[in-house]
């Protein structure tokens, strides 16, 4: 990854990584759970959500070892799903939001992509240097990244949103196991991580919808 893309990439990793912890917050409002607004985390100021090590640090050895993707996360929003009026409705959905929000902001950057290429002949070749080979990198890499938070996520491992999704479906006696072994999940994801199971499973949908949605870029 060259010095530009690096630079273009990290808004576009906090663009992704704030709102989806910004969705999870206004869908548990939505369902009845104020606590993240009282946090003051239904905002788009990226301050609040910044996390030291997933927003900063990871990100900053991606770009450092050359990483042809950056991968990161934000403070993860504080949610109590006692206050849902649908305890079961509004974990699932809370769940999901995160991913929803990827998926949809990779479709919006796919779109910006295809018009903002479609002018690239029609203007200054200077301008089409400076302005639009910028933005058209900066629309990829944000396709990239939030494909590749939305895949991650959507694994039923604790604590990722896929396992409460999972979680949601099954019977109250459960929730407690998953909740207990959230913590031995980083450990079973950082295996997978290193030992490139993680990357076997996420690239093959990754590049295919990566592909569908910027039109075979």
């Amino acid at each position: 990854m060259g010095l530009s893309e690096a630079i273009l990439s990290i808004p576009a990793l906090m663009i992704a990584v704030i709102l989806h912890e910004v969705a999870h917050g206004w869908v548990a409002y939505r369902w009845g759970d104020p606590t993240a607004k009282l946090a003051g985390r239904l905002t788009l100021n990226p301050i609040p959500h910044i996390d030291p090590i997933g927003t900063l640090l990871l990100p900053g050895m991606f770009i450092i070892l050359g990483s042809p993707i950056i991968f990161g996360w934000a403070k993860p929003v504080p949610i109590n799903p006692s206050n849902f009026r649908d305890i079961r409705k509004g974990t699932f959905f809370v769940s999901i939001a995160g991913v929803v929000m990827n998926l949809s902001l990779a479709i919006l950057f796919g779109a910006l992509y295809r018009v903002i290429s479609g002018l690239y002949d029609a203007v200054d070749p200077f301008l089409a240097q400076s302005v639009i080979t910028p933005l058209l990198i900066f629309c990829t890499k944000s396709v990239l990244i939030n494909l590749v938070l939305a895949l991650f996520n959507i694994i039923p491992i604790p604590p990722l949103d896929g396992s409460r999704a999972l979680m949601s479906f099954l019977s109250f006696k459960y929730w407690e196991l998953f909740y207990r072994y959230e913590i031995y999940g980083f450990f079973v994801i950082t295996i997978l991580l290193f030992t490139g199971v993680l990357g076997k499973i996420i690239y093959p949908p990754l590049i295919f919808l990566y592909h569908l949605i910027l039109g075979g870029a």
